[in-house]
């Protein structure tokens, strides 16, 4: 049977010299004009910025069924939207329309931290702390070196303890929250004041990180910014972070390009001024500056040269400095060492141990060391030794930038999770518009003799090895007292009551040591217990029997013999920490 005309010569004209495609059925023929489909990571990114949106949406919705019946319909509302993202993500066709998915999975994720913030919004000791110096501010009060110990009355309210035995209530950041919090505070009275200027300057940094991505990137922003449900949280709480968070996203956003061509232009003025007022807000910008700056040199050395290169850097560094010292003059001139004191603070306070880092070897999971401070040595000999790589290798950790500072808070007698994942919106700013070829030809300085992958991996293992060795040494210390510890119970209502604690102690080290005593229950310690009977400080190798009494006069023991129940002794010069388990069976 014949299928047809053979040769093409019985076919209509306009049949014959149609293209392939437009012969086929109508659903298989694409349009000329047909616009690009979405690519599958842009697709991913979506889907992964909707999910996010459910962490922590359950348990705010819970507590607005309780308090704010109205805030909870909302985020019902916010449940249906992110089910209809998921789908669209999938679905939809144009990249045009992906993208106004993008921006509706923004709005969904602005809604739900507007709902978050309206059911907590009562700050923590940071936010407390803002509120109280913006409140200075208004009345021409000094805000450093002013202890505010009624602030922390409240229970919700933590308290940063030091290691000698006391704890802090003054203001320890640079001025710039508390700056902007000052005339909020002057129409809202309350901690609110500050919770509002941080949680503002998310949502605001949120939507400029979105904005300044490529398309495919930006939900991310969403996802990193306000998803996953822990930057809101330090919002909520009045983090000053959060704004110095913002401040630096448009820095690090290209931050390669700043400068080409030998000029700063007005896009390199104002990163550098936003780089200054965000080490005008909080000291975490200060880490990341040095890594900045030495990559910057680097680039613009591999296509301007030394000279030109180091006068992009200089105007650039000095913008920025100006800008810093512009937003600290006023508060430097009132008592220029009480200043200083208030914006070292965090870095000589000697906080109480407390992290998720390599101190928790010492603290955690051994009695305890004599030798906490070369925790901080370590810290600081990595940051340094991280720097000097970056220097050497900027081809290979350019990249990086934005994540190496971060990794020196490890080693740190505090390092916990927030020094990490709270520039982490940087990550992905770098990871999104840095590649690796804008360092193809950065300059890096020649090492005689440095030649083979092989020595570029043992020298940079040498920049870090004194660190590790800090590290080590400070880890395997022996704790510098032996504690045997005798409980004294009274029961009460079917409970048993620790009264007071029997301490015999002995310094085993050649050092004087005043010790500070404190509970120890999962991770975290205790106010400060009072001791008796035994003096203030224990001379080298001598024993002593203390009578330890918890605050308040009573602890409750936990239920059943609990193995991670312990008292702790401290000092504060030398850093020692020494572990007994308390016995309650």
């Amino acid at each position: 049977m014949d299928d047809g005309p053979r040769g093409g010569a019985a076919l209509p004209l306009r049949q014959r010299d149609a293209p392939p495609s437009v012969t086929g059925p109508r659903w298989a023929r694409p349009p000329a004009t047909e616009p690009a489909a979405p690519q599958q990571l842009h697709r991913g990114m979506t889907l992964i910025a909707a999910i996010s949106l459910f962490i922590g949406t359950r348990d705010a919705w819970t507590r607005a069924m309780t308090s704010h019946p109205p805030v909870a319909a909302v985020i019902s509302v916010c449940y249906a939207g992110i089910l209809l993202a998921g789908v669209l993500a999938l679905t939809t066709r144009t990249r045009r329309s992906l993208t106004r998915v993008d921006a509706g999975v923004l709005a969904l994720a602005v809604a739900l931290v507007l709902c978050g913030y309206w059911l907590n919004h009562a700050g923590t000791d940071e936010g407390v702390l803002t509120a109280q110096a913006a409140t200075q501010i208004l009345h021409g009060h000094p805000v450093y070196g002013q202890p505010w110990p009624w602030l922390f009355d409240r229970s919700s309210v933590g308290i940063t303890k030091t290691m000698s035995g006391g704890a802090d209530y003054t203001y320890g950041y640079p001025p710039l929250t508390a700056l902007l919090a000052a005339p909020v505070h002057a129409v809202i009275h309350s901690t609110a004041a500050a919770t509002l200027v941080t949680t503002g300057a998310l949502l605001a940094g949120a939507v400029l990180l979105w904005w300044l991505l490529p398309a495919p990137w930006r939900s991310g922003a969403t996802a990193v910014c306000l998803g996953f449900g822990f930057l809101p949280g330090y919002a909520y709480s009045g983090y000053p972070a959060v704004l110095a968070l913002v401040l630096l996203i448009p820095v690090v956003v290209r931050w390669p390009d700043t400068g080409a061509g030998g000029r700063l232009g007005l896009p390199g003025v104002l990163q550098a001024l936003c780089l200054g007022a965000a080490c005008a807000t909080q000291q975490l910008a200060w880490f990341l500056t040095p890594f900045l700056l030495v990559g910057l040199y680097a680039v613009r050395r591999g296509d301007l040269g030394p000279r030109l290169a180091l006068g992009v850097v200089a105007r650039y560094t000095g913008t920025a400095a100006l800008t810093w010292a512009a937003i600290n003059a006023y508060f430097a001139t009132q008592d220029f060492p009480t200043w200083l004191h208030g914006l070292l603070l965090p870095l000589t306070q000697k906080a109480i141990l407390h992290g998720q880092g390599l101190m928790g070897i010492s603290y955690y999971f051994t009695a305890g060391s004599r030798h906490l401070d070369y925790y901080s040595y370590g810290s600081i000999l990595l940051l340094l030794g991280l720097l000097a790589a970056t220097l050497l290798f900027v081809r290979r950790l350019g990249p990086a930038i934005t994540v190496l500072p971060w990794l020196s808070f490890y080693l740190a007698t505090r390092s916990q999770d927030g020094y990490f994942l709270m520039m982490t919106p940087l990550w992905l700013a770098a990871a999104a518009t840095v590649p690796a070829a804008a360092f193809a030809s950065a300059w890096q300085p020649r090492v005689p003799h440095l030649t083979g992958h092989r020595a570029k991996a043992v020298l940079a293992a040498g920049l870090v090895a004194p660190a590790v060795v800090c590290a080590t040494v400070a880890a395997a210390s022996a704790p510098p007292l032996r504690m045997n510890v005798t409980p004294s119970f009274a029961e009460r209502s079917g409970h048993r009551d620790i009264t007071r604690l029997v301490v015999r102690v002995v310094n085993i080290t050649g050092t004087r040591l005043t010790p500070h005593f404190a509970s120890r229950l999962g991770q975290g310690a205790s106010d400060w217990w009072t001791a008796s009977g035994g003096p203030a400080s224990l001379a080298p190798h001598a024993s002593t029997t203390y009578v330890v009494t918890p605050p308040g006069g009573v602890r409750r023991a936990p239920g059943g013999s609990h193995p991670h129940f312990y008292l702790i002794a401290v000092t504060g010069t030398p850093m020692t920490i020494t572990t007994a388990r308390i016995p309650i069976s």
